[in-house]
């Protein structure tokens, strides 16, 4: 559980060095050592940024990392992507992006997380305003649509974690036989992967009436939160709780170490598949992780963006499906955890990323308006 206590201190670092962070005006990008503007004045290629939340998360260490490995692929270094790091606010992550397109007269390509739904439109308006190009993952809101803002939005991938999260927590109910009181561990509550698997947690529950849920609780995917999280329900419900539903895997680091402190050990599910997850899947820890396969969608996202903004394709001919569409998802059990880890993590694929839709799984989808 080592690894457990080491997530733990990172977070308490960050949040102070992202408190220190906030007295400059774009902390993200003095803290890459990047030279702004160096890709423009090179070969008149646009500056590639990525905005995202922190990169000592396993799940954003991957997703940075396939952005990297698309520079690599374009004649690129990986210490050309500028990274605009944002540790959960939606504020800096916008303030960041503005900044850097002032600096490069919008002569950039940006891969982004908008953080939280709300943060898209101003960042997608932003770009639009300066001539930029960005692609978009996971959080937007249902009306918004890159075909809107012309070429300048790329595209929008997300995932279809409704449908995954409703399985692990299907495993979960059963490994529990069907009977028991589970504590369910939430993301950033406006997050739109926070609000899809709690979704699919509560359509579980329909079919599991021996089931209770005694409380849902977000911890902002952080694991040191979602430590403090446990630690108030354990003693709230004491040995009521029999299982875990976790929203990622980061905080499920976080409640296994509340756990431990408590001598208790739970069935539990997560949510990402990270290394480190997919390790306490095949020791039998947790039983369940989900893998959304960041490393390519974070190399991908950036390829939409860079080649939108060099001219390579013109989004605005592309169908829908191509500017709206969903990354893949593994759901990653004991049974085929050894497997997953030889293929994913022990050895890294190999993406053509101009094949930008290849790994995808079709047009998002949105519930019909009642």
């Amino acid at each position: 559980m080592s690894f457990i206590r080491k997530f733990i201190a990172q977070e308490s670092a960050r949040r102070r060095d992202v408190l220190l962070a906030g007295a400059y005006g774009l902390a993200g990008i003095a803290a890459a050592g990047m030279p702004l503007g160096a890709l423009a004045q090179n070969q008149n290629r646009p500056t590639v940024a990525w905005s995202y939340r922190d990169r000592n998360n396993p799940y954003w260490h991957s997703v940075v990392s396939g952005g990297e490995s698309f520079l690599e692929s374009a004649g690129l270094k990986k210490s050309d992507l500028v990274h605009l790091l944002n540790n959960g606010s939606s504020e800096k992550s916008l303030a960041d992006i503005k900044a850097l397109l002032t600096k490069t007269g919008g002569r950039a390509a940006i891969a982004c997380d908008a953080n939280d739904a709300p943060n898209c439109r101003p960042i997608v308006e932003s770009v639009q305003k300066a001539g930029g190009y960005v692609s978009t993952i996971w959080n937007k809101s249902a009306d918004l649509h890159p075909w809107d803002f012309g070429d300048n939005w790329v595209s929008h991938m997300s995932w279809s974690d409704e449908g995954p999260a409703e399985q692990t927590a299907r495993i979960l109910f059963n490994a529990m036989g069907g009977k028991g009181a589970i504590v369910g561990i939430g993301g950033i509550a406006s997050n739109n992967p926070a609000i899809e698997r709690r979704t699919g947690l509560m359509k579980a529950l329909k079919d599991f009436p021996g089931i209770e849920l005694l409380d849902y609780q977000p911890a902002d995917w952080a694991t040191q939160k979602a430590n403090q999280v446990m630690q108030g329900l354990l003693t709230r419900f004491g040995n009521k709780i029999t299982g875990v539903f976790c929203a990622n895997d980061a905080m499920a680091y976080g409640v296994l170490e509340a756990l431990k402190a408590e001598g208790r050990r739970l069935p539990m599910v997560a949510y990402d598949g990270n290394a480190e997850a997919v390790d306490l899947v095949i020791k039998g820890e947790l039983l369940a992780t989900c893998f959304t396969n960041p490393y390519w969608g974070g190399g991908v996202t950036a390829a939409l963006a860079y080649h939108a903004a060099i001219g390579t394709f013109k989004p605005s001919q592309e169908p829908r499906e191509h500017r709206e569409f969903y990354g893949p998802t593994i759901v990653v059990t004991q049974k085929d955890a050894a497997e997953f880890k030889k293929k994913y993590i022990s050895s890294t694929p190999v993406y053509d990323w101009k094949d930008f839709w290849g790994p995808s799984r079709g047009p998002i989808k949105y519930a019909a308006k009642s």
